[in-house]
């Protein structure tokens, strides 16, 4: 009965409404943005090697988007990758792509709203995200406890089962651990974490997601320097069989350009999270630097740009080099497979260690965005945090022992209803946001280092919370 209701859901969101308004909502940003995930692309890198200073109030932004990063990189860019290829064959590659560059407009709008609309918490800690920006923005608390709901189940419970599902299938498909003793590992590690907040998670991401992003990118270039000769092909293959040139089969089975649309978007956005709203809570959390909104949009336009384009397309690049291509849909198990084909048995092991690394930080990190949703539903009070982390560590041991195929879907549901809140939320405050982005592009095109003066926004005087932004006027009210 559950199965059935998942994938009633899984269909009507996935095959109908968010393949359509994910596209549709990138493509208007992209357009109202002016291409800026191409113009602006250097920039965003020059933002990020400068993201590293500390702020009083917040976290830097290099520790935001190392906590965005491991929430990013985890069983969406191993697993998930090797499910898309696996259900609807290596045309889901390039709809991964196409998400991804559309995505990276959306990032910029979402997180740029975040921070203007941020808050602080009892502990002078920035705080903010989708919830913020509507209850403020729109004056619909309504629709921010309505997301606040969608991401507390997706991300603290569903999604971390499903990151827990991926650490425990490759620990037991390599070494043979017994799933029961690899789950309460995972729950004693996440706990030792999760306990101190988002400033413990953050440094812990600071110190592991640059180390395990750079090594798992340096054995994908390993393995397509041994396949170099193979590489235009596998290319070819990809495009072709996206837009249904090329029939790709195996097993009597055929794709379509629909299975591989679908696959692509939806394995894609579970990887780079754009339009989701998840990566805009850790955003809110920064000390920006330019001292700027956008800013931080940037910098998580960035985030989605090495999450997909970067390290979904190494994964891809294993499998697809490997030519297994459509044998099968098993997850992190075709990963390893994949690897272990190309450089030997200690691929898998590697692959297994990867997967711990990446998705024991997607956890940690999927926490913190669920925490700030539980501390906007209970009026930034702290109260209800102990239960909260007991109801999550709870979900982890399930995830370790679940299936994983109703994991997965779960996982689909939950955040295709957090997306479309999201949204809707974004579309109508994109043009405040496009303003906010365009007051900061006008000051780097005059040579000014940019500052946000909220008297060039009045609109914002009765909506921002007192003294956040240095340059607000007295008349910005708490």
């Amino acid at each position: 009965m559950l199965e059935t209701i998942v994938n009633f859901m899984n269909s009507l969101l996935w095959g109908k409404l968010l393949v359509y308004g994910l596209v549709g909502a990138g493509l208007f940003f992209t357009i109202r943005l002016g291409f800026i995930q191409v113009t602006h692309f250097v920039h965003g890198i020059k933002v990020l090697a400068i993201s590293r200073r500390p702020g009083k109030h917040g976290l830097s932004s290099f520790q935001v988007f190392c906590t965005s990063m491991a929430a990013r990189v985890g069983a969406g860019n191993m697993a998930g990758v090797a499910v898309a290829i696996g259900t609807a064959g290596p045309g889901a590659v390039f709809w991964m792509w196409a998400i991804a560059v559309l995505g990276m407009a959306t990032a910029m709008i979402e997180s740029t709203l975040a921070q203007v609309y941020k808050v602080k918490d009892s502990d002078g800690q920035y705080r903010g995200g989708p919830a913020y920006y509507m209850e403020k923005g729109l004056g619909q608390r309504w629709m921010g406890i309505l997301f606040s709901f969608f991401l507390i189940l997706a991300f603290g419970l569903v999604f971390n089962a499903v990151q827990a599902n991926t650490i425990t299938g490759a620990m037991t498909q390599v070494f043979g651990f017994d799933p029961l003793y690899i789950g309460i590992g995972i729950v004693i590690c996440s706990a030792f974490v999760i306990t101190g907040g988002l400033k413990k998670v953050a440094k812990a991401s600071e110190l592991i997601v640059p180390v395990m992003a750079v090594a798992y990118i340096a054995i994908a270039f390993v393995v397509v320097a041994m396949n170099i000769e193979k590489l235009p092909d596998v290319f070819m293959l990809v495009i072709n069989s996206a837009f249904g040139w090329q029939e790709v089969a195996a097993g009597g089975i055929a794709y379509s350009v629909a299975q591989a649309m679908q696959a692509g978007i939806a394995r894609g956005l579970f990887s780079n999270e754009a339009g989701m709203g998840s990566a805009a809570n850790v955003a809110a959390s920064a000390s920006p630097n330019p001292n700027h909104p956008a800013s931080q949009g940037f910098v998580q336009m960035m985030g989605v740009f090495v999450d997909t384009i970067v390290i979904c397309t190494a994964t891809a690049a294993i499998i697809l080099l490997s030519g297994d291509a459509a044998a099968g849909s098993d997850g992190i198990a075709k990963t390893i497979s994949a690897l272990t084909s190309h450089v030997g048995d200690w691929g898998g092991a590697f692959i297994a260690f990867a997967i711990l690394l990446f998705c024991f930080t997607s956890i940690i990190a999927n926490y913190s965005y669920a925490e700030t949703n539980v501390m906007f539903l209970s009026g930034n009070s702290k109260k209800a945090l102990p239960i909260f982390r007991l109801v999550v560590l709870g979900m982890v041991m399930f995830g370790s022992m679940a299936k994983i195929s109703l994991v997965w879907d779960l996982a689909d549901v939950s955040m295709g209803l957090m997306a479309i809140v999201n949204l809707v939320a974004l579309v109508l405050l994109s043009g405040l946001a496009v303003r906010v982005i365009n007051d900061y592009r006008e000051q780097i095109d005059a040579g000014i280092d940019p500052k946000f003066d909220t008297s060039k926004f009045p609109e914002l005087a009765e909506q921002l919370e007192e003294k956040i932004w240095p340059n607000s006027t007295e008349t910005v009210k708490k």
